[in-house]
């Protein structure tokens, strides 16, 4: 790896998060925890210079790869071209959070995400593909292990945050593993950690129940002051105390102690009592 950023006068880039993945069972422990192979389509998001690429491709997996740094793009494909995967991968020279996800996951569905996230862009990445893009009904993603934490985070974890509260509402996630950073180069100064996450048949929340844009707003609501009680927190929407007795929830926990199940029995009672009266109905009882 080293040599290869020599030789093509590479120097990684801060500014976009890069750290090549350069250990060769670590390429092939994330392959092999992805559980991909022929017949099989996945997305690999920063493929860098192609060691994980490499080992999905070799899985005979077919293998898109997103890389938006225009200086390891020519050499991504040489690297594929010299090594002659078992598969073959189409390189795309892009930006994964600006990239038209319909267009390019054809058919649309049953699609696989296997990266190794720059850290700057994983969170809101991950959280953008899960609320747009359905095409992905699994992931493995390699980040920084504070925000592995904050993706797998259940309720009173103190890493459980509303990106817990999307994920939960979503998928099932969980946490395969930890990854020393010896592997990386350039080595970071943080740990990093393996997430898979499975997104659910129908989301934990109904959507005919309440509208998923409605439920992450009263979430990002709630933890915007999580140290406060939630009548406290959501006072600016003015919520009657029996509403919280309506949706089963205490009015003096807070955000943290809430489940996805819980926030959506109180998005739902919230609505129900936000809801205009019906014509003919008596509005000065």
């Amino acid at each position: 790896m080293f040599q290869l950023l020599k030789e093509n006068r590479i120097t990684p880039s801060r500014a976009l998060g890069q750290n090549f993945v350069a250990d060769a069972n670590t390429v092939r422990r994330v392959a092999r925890l992805a559980g991909v192979g022929p017949g099989d389509r996945v997305v690999e998001v920063g493929a860098g210079l192609g060691s994980l690429t490499l080992a999905l491709a070799d899985t005979g997996a077919e293998v898109i790869a997103v890389e938006r740094d225009r200086r390891l793009v020519p050499v991504l494909r040489r690297v594929l071209a010299e090594k002659a995967p078992a598969a073959p991968v189409t390189v795309i020279e892009a930006d994964a959070m600006a990239l038209d996800w319909p267009a390019l996951l054809v058919p649309p569905g049953g699609w696989a995400l296997v990266a190794n996230l720059p850290y700057n862009v994983a969170t809101p990445l991950v959280a953008d593909l899960l609320d747009l893009v359905p095409a992905f009904d699994r992931m493995v993603v390699m980040v920084q292990r504070e925000v592995a934490d904050r993706l797998v985070a259940g309720p009173g974890d103190d890493a459980y945050g509303a990106v817990s509260v999307k994920v939960a509402y979503w998928a099932e996630a969980k946490l395969l593993g930890t990854v020393p950073s010896s592997v990386f180069v350039p080595s970071p100064r943080v740990s990093s950690a393996l997430v898979g996450l499975r997104r659910r048949p129908v989301p934990a929340v109904l959507p005919s129940a309440v509208a998923p844009e409605d439920l992450f707003r009263l979430v990002r609501t709630g933890f915007a002051q999580r140290r406060k009680m939630l009548r406290r927190a959501l006072a600016g929407l003015a919520v009657p105390a029996e509403t919280f007795a309506q949706a089963g929830v205490d009015a003096e926990s807070r955000a943290e102690e809430l489940s996805v199940l819980d926030w959506g029995r109180l998005a739902v009672a919230i609505g129900a009592c936000a809801e205009p009266p019906r014509a003919g109905t008596d509005q000065t009882a």
